[in-house]
């Protein structure tokens, strides 16, 4: 079978599954790379909290921000499914800044990111990721918009009604009525612009390793590994991921480490056009094609 009958068996394969997906596995040390439509650009979620822990990252290395001080956080007080950490608490906490960077990147704390976006904002983190050469990606808001979206409108049996409103609503040029979702307003970026951005924190050379070995490193604690990680974690590998979802996106990437030395970078972003929140099916087969792009690469 020919790479290009390959990837339209794997592209069908989505679609049997209510999936559209934007996928790049590339070789790390090769260069070389297999995907699917990587240049698609879609809002990205949680994603951003990587590039914020990068931007981060670079600051404390460079003594703008002290990893030690102290921030008096407020409580988060979310009562609806999914936040976790910070974003859950029902009282103040202090906590330190690399305590923070802990919770918002291993744990995908929002309101940890928050906070960190108050000491980074946004438009320092793009300044980050443009001087580290890394195009593709932009961070327009801080994590709080993404509790802001017409799931929080409605009840908890009633979360199909606005899937499906983020389902039908795209426009063709990638724009949305919910602003979380549009790629002019939302943060947002490509699965190419993801796998860049990987590779600049796995092989530092426009980032310095001593802003990106910590960034490797929260990644690699990430406790959230229900979606890629299945296909990836293994005795003989070590996975290192950041999910991203929001309505009916749903997203992955991280670094595959195996134990001959090679290093693959994924990114799977992918888009449902099922109106339900829950969706282990599609979330298996969105890694089994992940997987499968990563294997036809590896025997090449």
């Amino acid at each position: 079978m020919t790479v290009h009958q390959a990837v339209r068996e794997l592209q069908a394969m989505l679609k049997d599954a209510g999936l559209s997906g934007s996928y790049l596995v590339r070789d790390l040390d090769t260069g070389d790379e297999l995907g699917i439509a990587p240049d698609i650009e879609l809002p990205i979620a949680s994603l951003a909290k990587i590039p914020l822990a990068l931007a981060v990252s670079d600051h404390i290395q460079s003594g703008r921000i002290d990893a030690a001080a102290m921030t008096d956080v407020p409580p988060g007080c979310v009562t609806t499914p999914g936040p976790v950490g910070l974003s859950r608490f029902r009282h103040p906490a202090r906590i330190a800044v690399e305590d923070l960077l802990y919770l918002a990147t291993a744990m995908s704390d929002s309101s940890a990111a928050d906070v960190l976006f108050g000491l980074v904002p946004p438009a320092e983190v793009n300044r980050v990721l443009a001087r580290s050469g890394i195009t593709g990606i932009t961070v327009r808001h801080a994590m709080d918009e993404l509790t802001r979206t017409p799931v929080e409108r409605f009840e908890p049996r009633e979360v199909h009604l606005a899937q499906a409103l983020a389902i039908g609503s795209r426009t063709a040029g990638r724009g949305h009525p919910v602003p979380q979702l549009d790629v002019s307003r939302a943060n947002s970026g490509t699965a190419r612009a993801c796998v860049d951005l990987l590779q600049a924190l796995w092989v530092p050379t426009r980032v310095p390793d001593a802003v990106a070995a910590p960034v490797r490193a929260l990644m690699g604690l990430n406790v959230i590994r229900h979606r890629l990680a299945p296909d990836f974690s293994s005795d003989a590998s070590r996975w290192s991921p950041k999910t991203g979802t929001l309505l009916n996106l749903r997203h992955e990437i991280g670094v595959v480490e195996h134990d001959d030395g090679s290093r693959y970078a994924v990114a799977a972003l992918t888009e449902s056009t099922v109106p339900a929140a829950v969706q282990p099916t599609a979330e298996a087969v969105m890694a089994h094609v992940a997987r499968a792009l990563h294997d036809r690469l590896r025997a090449q």
